[in-house]
């Protein structure tokens, strides 16, 4: 199977002020092409050269899961985001946050402190746990809470590449700016 890099829902430019087109151009133009291109070089002649993405995930070890999680994890983040992004869920999945978390506010603060206390470079997650009921979870590297029989349900990318040109070493201003762009139609129709 033969991957290719997913167009944008949005123009480069069409989260500013919140993510740069210049960002977007390096994080979504450059990086998520590289995983996009490495994962093809390496699936050939092995047991994945057919098999889609999931799979990869969760069966698949080192390089290949690396690159194969990165592509996955990318697309995913990028396409819960929008230039009419931001305000809050509705209806069940604002109901499942109020009940796993207090409120939305309890919520997106336990997200952020996820996020920005990361260690090095990952993802944090929103995910569905295996009993149905709603976690957050932080993720090294490529990691995927697939692996582990999650559902992911929102993703905020906190390698430095997703930042960087905008905010430096600023992480926690990245993640409050990353709100302003969360499509919850999208989230929610995922719950």
């Amino acid at each position: 199977m033969k991957f290719s890099l997913p167009q944008l829902p949005y123009a480069t430019d069409a989260l500013e002020p919140h993510i740069s087109k210049r960002t977007l151009e390096f994080h979504y133009g450059m990086h998520h092409q590289t995983y996009v291109n490495n994962l093809n070089n390496l699936v050939p002649g092995t047991k994945f050269e057919n098999a889609d993405l999931e799979t990869i995930i969760k069966e698949a070890d080192g390089s290949i899961y690396n690159n194969g999680a990165q592509v996955w994890n990318h697309t995913f983040y990028f396409s819960s985001l929008s230039p009419n992004g931001g305000n809050a869920p509705t209806g069940p999945l604002a109901q499942a946050i109020d009940e796993a978390f207090g409120s939305f506010g309890a919520f997106r603060e336990k997200f952020s402190q996820a996020a920005t206390t990361l260690f090095g470079s990952g993802w944090a997650w929103l995910v569905k746990n295996r009993n149905g009921k709603l976690e957050i979870i932080k993720e090294s590297n490529a990691g995927n809470p697939m692996r582990n029989g999650m559902i992911p349900i929102l993703t905020c990318d906190v390698w430095e590449h997703a930042y960087y040109l905008d905010y430096q070493n600023r992480r926690p201003d990245y993640i409050e700016e990353f709100w302003n762009c969360v499509d919850w139609d999208i989230v929610g129709k995922r719950f």
